[in-house]
């Protein structure tokens, strides 16, 4: 087996809700994807109430899929709801989630664990987003209010490609059901003063279907986000003082197999760039 994998395995969730278009071509690109860069993983897939054929479809796929389970909710709980069955299942040190519809690489997923040796969390952002226009000018005026009210200093607070720790990942298990869950996780995280760094991540058109967020999602959202705000920031617990998080600024990051390696960094309150060292890999790691 190729020295070049690592041997500290991961959990990949991905929460599907009428999926089928899809989900078979997503389970394909993560099984290839971990395959060739971990010894050891998972794809949970989390079906949560589908009343299309997604369950058959991942049936079929799980033929050829032998790293691949398949979760089901008896009914439609929430894309939050999901993700938390997800990582209460996973059973690796590291846990990773994403969307079903293929709209990111996750190939980069070899990146992001290489930087959760040092960070409990590595939040992607999409460095050129493909959605449209709407979506992208409502999610740039969500994440402003997310930094704003509630700290989260991330510039991409809902990207659907993290890596977490499992043993930091059990404190921050959400309580949301529905699209408020990376909010809450990430201010939840800085309440508790855990490091988190930016990578930027790449970024396609949905595979197929059509995205579970709609328009009249949006404000439902916000004022989730509004209730959050007041009972755990203003009238909650103080957070703890802790350093800005620090985001990788290059478009692309290549992480060597070697003693170190450099990834040039910045806080985003910052305009001067720092260097992010990476320590030696522990022996025996790949």
């Amino acid at each position: 087996m190729s020295t070049s994998l690592r041997t500290e395995g991961i959990s990949l969730v991905i929460p599907a809700f009428n999926e089928d278009r899809v989900i078979a071509q997503a389970i394909r690109e993560a099984e290839t994807a971990l395959a060739g860069r971990f010894r050891e993983f998972e794809v949970l897939v989390v079906d949560d109430g589908s009343t299309d054929d997604t369950t058959t479809v991942v049936g079929w796929a799980l033929e050829q899929a032998e790293n691949t389970r398949l979760i089901s909710h008896k009914g439609n709980q929430g894309y939050g709801a999901a993700l938390r069955t997800g990582f209460e299942a996973a059973r690796f040190p590291l846990v990773a989630f994403t969307d079903a519809d293929c709209q990111f690489d996750l190939t980069e997923l070899g990146t992001l664990a290489a930087l959760a040796d040092e960070y409990p969390i590595v939040a992607g952002y999409r460095l050129d987003r493909k959605d449209p226009w709407k979506r992208r000018f409502f999610s740039w005026g969500y994440n402003r209010m997310a930094r704003t009210l509630l700290g989260t200093r991330v510039r991409d607070v809902d990207c659907a490609l993290k890596v977490f720790r499992h043993s930091t990942l059990a404190q921050l298990l959400p309580e949301s059901r529905g699209f408020f869950v990376n909010t809450e996780m990430m201010t939840r995280a800085r309440q508790l003063g855990v490091p988190v760094i930016e990578v930027p991540v790449t970024h396609r058109p949905r595979a197929s279907g059509e995205s579970k967020v709609s328009l009249r999602e949006i404000p439902k959202t916000a004022k989730r986000l509004l209730n959050f705000w007041w009972t755990n920031v203003v009238r909650g617990p103080k957070a703890a003082p802790v350093t800005p998080p620090v985001a990788v600024f290059q478009e692309r990051v290549a992480v060597p197999t070697g003693a170190h390696g450099r990834i040039a960094a910045h806080l985003p309150s910052s305009e001067s760039a720092l260097p992010v060292e990476l320590p030696a890999r522990r022996p025996g790691a790949a």
